[in-house]
């Protein structure tokens, strides 16, 4: 086997890999050789590098450049662009800025330029824009993910900070050395932890779920879908209706408080307002008592399954893991709330293998043994303005100038956003509902981008900068949530006229007279030398060496030593709650919070509580399916969704679309047929596989395929390609987290009669002089 490790170094959100490169063009990424489980997303890049969607020039929206801002903004998405060079853009950028923050403030400008970007701690997408846009006044800002806001929001008020469950997270050696049992709602999706955020050197989430398979744990997948945690025979398979965790989950808090198997210790000692809870539980407040009977009515699962499983969660360590995705539903706070009940009352918090886990394999980072450094990043600055809003109410503060809205006990008003300036994210893949987002998108004067291919967002922006990638400059991956370093060699140059962020953003600032502020009179070498010298004394501080910057530079990575014990979450507030108490207003676990009661939300109540969704199989009519849109195996969200690995998965060109053979029977649908997914919202077409892995009523269309309109421009028209966010619709989880629903969705399939529209999602757009 050729000996690949002389190889310069990259790294990405999906892995770290070697890089060959032929007459100065990567030729092939091989994976790193401290890896044993390589994803195979890294390789979709090769082909795309210089491929016809690369984006080599600054280009400009044609009636925008002729007639100015805001001019036939109904025509984003469907008008040619004129290339530019990059002294014009830098001036005409500049221009527009500072015009807009002239006439309108700072306040009009949008840049939370959401979504993960790169890896790479200089090169991050959003540090460089926000670090600009500091420099000349601030900006609005967003706060929360699409990934768990509604958990996000809920936590530090019942249990503490999500972040400190993510880093902090029981690992797999001490759940593979306790355990007797896992049960997993929403599934622990292998597919998912090929990622981790900022980097990560070597995959672990299928070798220690293997492990603890082969270690005697027994595992439950809880989830519509099979995949969710893989077919493997001694996983059992539990199948609920979507969006019903929790009613089933209170349906198993009702059968440990009926039969006497609650820790009435650990409830008395460590949490608080258990009686309010219990009240609910009991039916005092509404007359129905949440039983295994209530519970299984709204699940679809049979009463003894409910209660076998109480029963057996109790018997033994049990583990009870929490999927991201079972936020992303209405009423999404409710499952982790739900869930942090039932394990409060098994009282096994704090310890080893037992208690509760938010998201294991969501990312490689949650459960994986391996020390933790605050890695340095590129200083922001101070954002002088105050104004914010929760991440996926971006569509509603476009549409609502002005209007006033709750969140998490706030009341606070939309800003009137003149300007959206995005770098490092794509709203067009994470957004819900494009078609109510198309209208919001026709608001704003001018919208810019920097992308470094011609995806849906940069095909809808007025002016669009070439940006490089991760291969073409140089810089250091240092995630906070992996163990490893690495330094990442610049391996090719880019195409045409690509400029990194940095120098895109230094070249505005030259124009705007901010240049010596946002460079801070470095380069790139200095801004790396100056985040490793940082990062390598926040390791110090935790008693770990790190090599000098020239040693780093020269082996090329270094991997931190790992913990000496694993990680039990909580461990340090059961043994002494008194000193280590959470950061909740008392202190304890609030199974019923005093100050979400307060609040007064009615889609939010004081403790945990089963709400009928927007939409699910409960309420829907005899043809519809419940659409969940999860995560994709092939990409990240929609990085690389043009590159060879992705486009080898599709159907005849277009996203896969999974239903069961009992419901393809029902529809004379076969494996391979283009289908018409649609709703009241939008339609889309794609590919049909036939899946028993999923249950009945149920379909499975994961994110990331590039918007492709049949009619550019157009609102309503029909996506040839097979994204899912056309169909789903864009409400907040409640008045208190006011995260994204999309799981929430039901629609209707149908056979596409008739040639299907070619895709040209990939297709750069038209130019003209």
């Amino acid at each position: 086997m050729t000996n690949h490790s002389a190889l310069p170094l990259t790294a990405s959100h999906w892995g770290t890999y070697r890089v060959e490169t032929r007459d100065g063009r990567v030729t092939t990424l091989h994976g790193f050789e401290e890896d044993p489980d390589v994803s195979p997303i890294g390789s979709g890049i090769v082909d795309v590098l210089r491929g016809p969607s690369r984006i080599m020039t600054p280009a400009i929206r044609k009636s925008w450049l002729d007639h100015g801002p805001g001019t036939a903004n109904e025509r984003r998405g469907r008008d040619p662009f004129v290339q530019v060079t990059w002294e014009e853009a830098d001036q005409i950028v500049a221009d527009e800025l500072t015009r807009v923050i002239h006439t309108h403030g700072n306040e009009s400008i949008y840049a939370g330029s959401y979504g993960w970007a790169s890896a790479g701690r200089f090169h991050h997408a959003q540090s460089q824009i926000h670090r600009f846009l500091n420099c000349i006044g601030g900006y609005v800002r967003s706060v929360d993910t699409y990934s768990f806001a509604a958990g996000e929001v809920l936590l530090p008020h019942v249990i503490g900070n999500l972040y400190v469950m993510l880093t902090h997270a029981t690992s797999w050696p001490s759940i593979i050395d306790n355990s007797n049992l896992v049960v997993a709602f929403g599934g622990i999706p292998l597919k998912n932890g090929q990622i981790n955020s900022g980097g990560l050197g070597r995959h672990t989430q299928k070798e220690n779920l293997q492990l603890a398979l082969d270690s005697g744990v027994q595992i439950i997948n809880v989830s519509p879908v099979q995949s969710d945690l893989g077919d493997d025979s001694r996983i059992r398979w539990l199948a609920p209706w979507p969006n019903t965790d929790t009613a089933l989950l209170l349906g198993i808090a009702y059968t440990l408080f009926f039969e006497n198997r609650v820790n009435q210790a650990f409830i008395s000692k460590y949490t608080t307002g258990y009686e309010k809870f219990l009240s609910y539980l009991n039916g005092t407040e509404d007359g129905t008592a949440k039983t295994a009977r209530w519970a299984a009515g709204i699940c679809g699962l049979g009463e003894y399954d409910i209660l076998n499983l109480a029963r057996e969660m109790s018997a033994g360590r049990t583990m009870i893991s929490l999927s991201w995705s079972l936020t992303r539903q209405d009423h999404g706070e409710q499952p982790f709330w739900a869930g942090i009940a039932v394990a409060s009352m098994l009282g096994q918090i704090g310890l080893p293998g037992g208690g509760i886990g938010f998201g294991y394999s969501a990312t490689n980072s949650v459960g994986d043994h391996g020390s933790r450094v605050p890695g340095a990043s590129l200083p922001q600055g101070e954002n002088p303005v105050r104004s914010f809003i929760p991440v996926a109410r971006f569509v509603d503060m476009l549409l609502h100038p002005g209007d006033q809205y709750d969140y998490n006990g706030q009341t606070l008003t939309y800003p009137d956003i003149h300007l959206v300036y995005w770098a490092g994210g794509n709203p067009f893949h994470h957004h819900q509902d494009i078609n109510r987002m198309l209208r919001a998108w026709q608001k704003p004067d001018t919208i810019i981008v920097n992308e470094w291919c011609w995806n849906s967002m940069a095909k809808h922006c007025d002016i669009v900068l070439p940006c490089t990638t991760t291969l073409e400059r140089n810089d250091i991956a240092l995630s906070p949530r992996d163990p490893f370093a690495v330094q990442m060699e610049k391996a090719v140059d880019p195409p045409g006229h690509a400029r990194n962020d940095f120098d895109i953003f230094s070249g505005i600032a030259k124009k705007m007279g901010v240049v010596e502020a946002f460079t801070g009179s470095r380069n790139e070498e200095e801004w790396l030398h100056f985040i490793y010298s940082q990062t390598r004394q926040n390791a110090k501080s935790r008693g770990i060496d790190l090599p000098s910057y020239e040693d780093f530079k020269s082996n090329g990575w270094t991997l931190y030593p790992p913990p000496k014990e694993p990680a039990v979450l909580f461990k340090s507030f059961r043994d002494d709650p008194l000193n280590n108490p959470l950061k909740t207003r008392s202190g304890k676990i609030e199974l019923f919070c005093q100050t979400i009661d307060r609040f007064g939300y009615p889609d939010c109540p004081g403790h945990p509580a089963w709400m009928e969704p927007l939409e699910w199989l409960g309420n829907a009519e005899r043809e519809s399916l419940h659409l969940l849109s999860n995560q994709p195996a092939t990409k990240l969200h929609s990085q690389l969704d043009h590159g060879q690995y992705s486009r080898s998965k599709k159907v005849d060109g277009r996203e896969p679309i999974a239903i069961n053979a009992r419901e393809s029977c029902k529809r004379n649908l076969k494996s391979g047929d283009t289908v018409k997914v649609y709703n009241e919202r939008g339609a889309c077409l794609a590919g049909l596989v036939i899946d028993d892995g999923i249950r009945d009523g149920v379909a499975l269309m994961s994110t990331g395929a590039w918007f492709d309109p049949d009619e550019p421009g157009v609102i309503g028209s029909l996506c040839r390609h097979g994204n899912p966010n056309v169909l789903t619709p864009d409400k907040g989880t409640s008045l208190l987290g006011q995260g994204p629903i999309a799981n929430s969705c039901l629609v209707r399939i149908e056979k596409f009669e008739g040639n299907a529209p070619p895709v040209t999602a990939f297709d750069p757009p038209r130019f003209c002089d």
